[in-house]
């Protein structure tokens, strides 16, 4: 697809991803309406990272998907939406559950409305890998069965399901794309791979959850990428596709990987505080990505120590973000 001059829109463009994806389509001459929640000071969060080359390409637009009038003003005359806006800390779902269902399943539900108006050519849902929970096969396909192992991950089944039952009842043009651990630059230390770099740059002591756990880990560049790839490839409406790196690795063993590059000898430990409850623990995420290949020729292009190398040197550059060691819900 030639993005150039194509009006798209792109939901949470102030998050991880969402920032990331807004740039990659800005820099191929898109013209990006960026959906941010609104905050009274004018905060467009991470968007404000962006090459300043590709930010005259980029419309910040603020609102809050739970509100369907603010959601359909921003997608009149979008050809494209991807859908990224949610809340997305499973520690902060097990708090504010209600906040976290009525964003993401509503804020699903307005997008799905407002497209029955302005019928884009095609709507990017983003899932998540935690819709999956605990593996009970590896590696892990599209046809997983999908479990509720936290309010978070349940917010996302139903919204994933909503879409697809949109696909199925009106036809609309969606495809869902379903990312493993996305991590690189920009990302907060609500994610485990910023909090085990800003603490072992800074501190005596790693303090990490489940040390066990296995996640499948991908660049945020090559995530960003599978998005575009998503709203690229032809006769894949009505698909759920799966972004991995079909590799995983313990958060333990991650922990001494980031360290030996660091170059520092710290201890790593398991903090309670930190833990999920136990049956909401996912232990095990490992992705097949067999379809994403086949489908939209997609795979990624990073190896984990080239994207640890980039992220290291990333938060190196800005560790006054982050508030290191403390524990972000």
């Amino acid at each position: 697809m030639a993005w150039k001059d194509k009006a798209v829109l792109v939901t949470g463009a102030g998050g991880f991803i969402g920032s990331h994806l807004t740039e990659a389509l800005a820099s191929q001459g898109a013209k990006v309406r960026a959906f941010v929640r609104y905050n009274s000071r004018a905060d467009a969060g991470l968007l404000k990272f962006l090459n300043r080359d590709y930010a005259k390409n980029v419309e910040v637009v603020m609102g809050d998907l739970r509100d369907s009038s603010a959601v359909l003003e921003a997608m009149k005359d979008c050809e494209v939406i991807f859908h990224l806006g949610a809340l997305i800390a499973i520690p902060y779902s097990y708090v504010h559950p209600r906040e976290v269902v009525e964003t993401n399943v509503i804020g699903t539900l307005n997008v799905l409305e407002a497209a029955k108006i302005t019928k884009p050519s095609r709507i990017i849902h983003t899932s998540t890998s935690e819709v999956y929970g605990t593996a009970r096969f590896i590696p892990i396909n599209e046809e997983h069965p999908l479990q509720g192992q936290s309010p978070y991950s349940a917010s996302k089944i139903g919204a994933d399901k909503i879409v697809e039952s949109y696909h199925r009842s009106y036809g609309l043009p969606t495809v869902t794309v379903r990312p493993f651990n996305t991590y690189g630059p920009r990302q907060s230390a609500r994610a485990v791979i910023p909090t085990i770099i800003t603490q072992a740059l800074t501190k005596d002591t790693i303090k990490l959850g489940e040390l066990s756990s296995t996640r499948d880990f991908t660049f945020v560049e090559d995530t960003a990428r599978g998005f575009l790839c998503a709203a690229e490839a032809s006769n894949i409406e009505g698909r759920e596709i799966n972004l991995g790196n079909k590799q995983e690795i313990s958060v333990g063993d991650l922990a001494k990987s980031i360290l030996k590059m660091i170059g520092r000898e710290v201890e790593v430990v398991c903090e309670n505080d930190r833990l999920r409850p136990a049956k909401s623990e996912v232990f095990r995420l490992y992705a097949d990505n067999t379809l994403a290949g086949q489908l939209m020729d997609w795979r990624p292009l990073t190896s984990l120590d080239e994207g640890l190398a980039k992220t290291i040197a990333w938060i190196k550059d800005n560790l006054d973000l982050y508030r290191v060691g403390a524990y972000q819900l």
